[in-house]
């Protein structure tokens, strides 16, 4: 657990750390979903709702986890999910014992997509981290599971900015 002085606020050097996480992940992001999209034929959104639907039991997520899983909201996770419906990829399904509860199940079709992009989203992210070992690349993935409670949208207040609605649906097609 990291244990420091406080230092003046401008001077914090967790501020910059913090900083330089997301100017790589933003660069990372723009040009592996550019690359994602053009080579794969999926908005890099698409592509995470199509992993972890197909990573789930069943192939299915109730729409509030998916909603958690990719952190948008209620409303943005039916929206996506009505455009990935029309595009043939994910279908609803209902809860057999809660007639409340909507599932999203990812769709032949959409495994298929899913496979396509996944080869082209693997090579490109090799080309990424070819600078880490791959010691190194395991230490930044045990690294980010230690914060992933404190990123956890659960643990934020109701006015949560973790919420990225409006940046996910401008990276998804309309139809």
């Amino acid at each position: 657990m990291l244990r420091m002085t406080e230092p003046a606020p401008l001077s914090d050097p967790l501020i910059t750390t913090f900083g330089r996480l997301v100017e790589v992940y933003s660069r990372l992001e723009r040009s592996l979903g550019r690359a994602l999209e053009d080579e794969g034929g999926l908005p890099h959104t698409w592509f995470e709702v199509l992993l972890r639907l197909a990573r789930s039991a069943d192939g299915q997520l109730t729409m509030g986890d998916l909603a958690e899983q990719i952190a948008l909201t209620s409303g943005g996770v039916t929206r996506l999910v009505d455009r990935m419906e029309a595009a043939g990829y994910v279908e609803r399904r209902p809860c057999p014992t809660d007639r409340r509860v909507q599932y999203a199940a990812v769709t032949l079709s959409g495994r298929q997509r899913l496979g396509q992009a996944a080869k082209v989203h693997a090579c490109n992210l090799r080309a990424a981290f070819a600078r880490l070992t791959d010691q190194q690349v395991r230490t930044l993935d045990a690294l980010l599971d230690q914060l992933r409670p404190e990123a956890d949208p659960g643990m934020a207040t109701s006015g949560d900015s973790l919420k990225a609605t409006t940046a996910a649906e401008d990276n998804a097609p309309s139809g």
